[in-house]
């Protein structure tokens, strides 16, 4: 037992180093470039250095914005590359930016423009406000060198150094003189109501040479800036040593003038590789490493509670169909005598009792056959877009560095497995002797996917309203409804059509004309226990990166361990599919047959659990204030919880389908 226990504990060690290891991989088909100094480069050697700039966002709002929207300095030609669906739907609005300078030559506090604001002027008022609320609710910049996140990087509690991908616009200091946020790392900031902005940076960009390995030019692995707050007495001759902050007063009672400056140095390090230039970033990510030794034991824990249930499955029904089949053989071979007839019925009613009892019974066609023939059609294209997902993120091909490739995926794979739903959907509607097969094709193509596109328009409503850079533009709504109508409902109607030609599901067992009465259920039979304890374990193990993938999305930090979450997605199958079985078992031998929805809805509870975490999520680590941004979190949450019910749903029921059939086809029926 002990060797076991040791293989397995290598086993799942050995997955998960594997897995995490390829996550680490940076993303093929990225071809790195090169830059060469002034005059020593070619047509393949880059001598100018391009700084793009991205949206800005915050953990206290759920509204991005636009780089232009606060009144920073813009580039005189400006210019913005090709944005893939994937962005487009995150909200980036990346653009060129007025920041340049060429490989290996250092500036030093070189001005970018003046923002002057006069007191009485109403336009200057309004936009001084918009850089103050900026500043109050810790929006961030997110600058982008050779498609590499510029970083500040800070020392943290226990001498680690976190590197955020983002730096503030600025920080402010209350009227009761609490420094907020970044106001802290300034002893200078300590002003009452006053705005310190960050109008200056320090960059620092580090680069790889290939003298040492046979090729021309460099490549930039690092980029680092540190973020300054600095009043130029001079706005046509700056420096940029010590000073005075940039202040900008709570009350708008004088003239306000803002330059904006920059340093750049460049550093030469050849021990870090081009392919793993995002390593210092991903590897500073905040509870990285505490939570490795938790999903480690979270995912052995049920790996093994796993193979108990699958264990104690296998031998109880092994006994069930034994004794069963023994009952039948035996009743063949000796038929009773008048004086003994009474005592075999007895018996025959005490062996009788259990699953196979309604056997009769146990394929009747469900209630609402039409909208659970839906919901597994739609569950089904959710669970192989997914798979195939994890699987391609796994190999590295949808990483950080790929912006949008995620999304884009996901979206693009869903279009196209429109027949996967159709053919589900219509063939399990046939089983339940279904005959309206134009209103559930109409409804798999058109019921989930109009459901979460309402919600989706609803909530760009509120992002135009708001004018947020994250509304989604009304040509691209109309691409993806295009995407929608075009592509995902034609193929939807044709796995309907190979649906309904094949043949209904043969089942096992005839179906009883009149129903077999329920006996009197006790409390953890009833269907409500059942189905809320069914949806615990399932969740347990996947709560935790639940919280890593919470912090991606919320709170803007770069998820990457996609080694681990396909790892978790294979865990969640199983779990899934064994707690439902489990659970179906037990009904089955209480003599309730109606499993057809409470398989899908015990699995399918785990999604109710995924929503009261995120609420908590919401209430104990977020910091977002304002009635549009707590909309646009529980809207979107929404949009996740339907398509997690939809998939974990769909896992449950063709497990205790498969379960069903399987039992059923191997005991012996009158």
């Amino acid at each position: 037992m002990k060797k076991r226990i040791h293989f397995g504990f290598l086993l799942v060690y050995s997955l998960v180093s594997y897995f995490s290891l390829g996550s680490a991989f940076y993303l093929p088909g990225l071809a790195p470039v090169s830059f060469c100094e002034d005059g020593k480069g070619g047509e393949d050697c880059q001598t100018a250095i391009e700084l793009f700039v991205n949206r800005l966002d915050s953990v206290e709002s759920v509204l991005p914005y636009e780089y232009d929207v606060f009144d920073f300095c813009k580039d005189v030609k400006e210019k913005r590359p090709s944005e893939n669906l994937g962005q487009v739907l995150f909200g980036e609005r990346i653009e060129s930016s007025p920041y340049k300078f060429n490989f290996k030559q250092d500036v030093k506090c070189k001005a970018v423009c003046t923002k002057a604001y006069k007191k009485g002027n109403q336009e200057d008022a309004t936009k001084l406000d918009f850089l103050k609320m900026g500043m109050q609710l810790n929006y961030q910049h997110h600058w982008i060198i050779d498609n590499m996140p510029v970083t500040w990087c800070y020392d943290v509690e226990d001498g680690q150094k976190y590197c955020n991908p983002g730096f503030p616009i600025g920080c402010l200091v209350t009227t009761d003189g609490r420094a907020k946020d970044a106001c802290v790392i300034n002893s200078e900031f300590n002003k009452k109501n006053t705005f310190y902005v960050f109008n200056h940076v320090d960059i620092r960009i580090t680069y790889h040479s290939g003298a040492s390995e046979g090729w021309r030019g460099a490549r930039l692995v690092a980029a680092t800036l540190e973020p300054k707050s600095i009043k130029h007495a001079d706005e046509k001759n700056p420096t940029c040593e010590g000073g005075n902050p940039m202040e900008v007063p709570g009350e708008f009672d004088s003239d306000v003038s803002v330059v904006y400056t920059y340093s750049v140095t460049f550093e030469e390090n050849n021990d870090i590789k081009w392919a793993s230039r995002w390593d210092y970033i991903l590897v500073s990510m905040p509870h990285t490493n505490i939570q490795w030794f938790s999903i480690m034991n979270s995912l052995v824990i049920v790996l093994f509670l796993s193979g108990m249930v699958a264990m104690i499955m296998l031998r109880t029904l092994h006994k069930d169909i034994a004794r069963y089949n023994q009952v039948d053989q035996a009743d063949l071979i000796k038929l009773p005598s008048s004086k003994e007839k009474s005592s075999v019925l007895y018996e025959d009613a005490q062996e009788e009792s259990g699953w196979k009892q309604v056997h009769g019974d146990v394929f009747r066609p469900p209630r609402k056959g039409m909208l659970l023939s839906v919901f597994l059609g739609q569950g089904t294209q959710i669970f192989i877009m997914t798979f195939i997902t994890l699987f391609l993120a796994c190999l590295g091909f949808l990483s950080p560095a790929n912006r949008g490739a995620l999304m884009t995926c996901s979206v693009v794979l869903w279009v196209l497995l429109g027949t996967p739903a159709g053919y589900v959907s219509a063939r399990l509607y046939k089983t339940f002797g279904g005959e309206k097969w134009k209103t559930n094709v109409l409804l798999t193509a058109l019921l989930c996917p109009g459901i979460v596109f309402a919600d989706f328009f609803l909530m760009n409503l509120i992002l135009w309203v708001e004018g947020s850079s994250a509304a989604i533009p009304f040509g691209t709504l109309v691409a993806i409804l295009a995407l929608w109508f075009g592509i995902s409902v034609p193929l939807t109607f044709v796995g309907a059509y190979f649906g309904f030609k094949k043949a209904a599901i043969e089942q096992p067992v005839r179906t009883n004309q009149i129903p077999r009465q329920i006996p009197e259920q006790s409390f953890f039979t009833k269907p409500i226990p059942g189905i809320v304890m069914g949806g615990i374990l399932p969740f347990g193990c996947i709560f935790i990166q639940l919280f890593f993938i919470l912090n991606s999305i919320w709170s803007h930090q770069m998820y990457y361990m996609f080694g681990f979450l396909f790892l978790v997605f294979i865990i969640l199958l199983i779990t899934c599919s064994e707690a439902t079985i489990l659970l179906c078992y037990f009904h089955l031998c209480a003599e309730d047959y109606h499993w057809w929805w409470r398989s899908f809805l015990t699995s399918g509870f785990t999604a109710v659990y995924l929503f009261i975490y995120a609420v908590h999520y919401f209430f104990s680590k977020l910091q977002i204030i304002g009635a549009a941004s707590t909309i646009l979190y529980f809207g979107y949450t929404s949009i996740m919880v339907l398509i997690f019910f939809l998939f974990t749903g769909t896992i449950g029921f063709f497990a205790c389908f498969w379960f069903v059939n399987k039992i059923y086809s191997v005991v012996k029926v009158d």
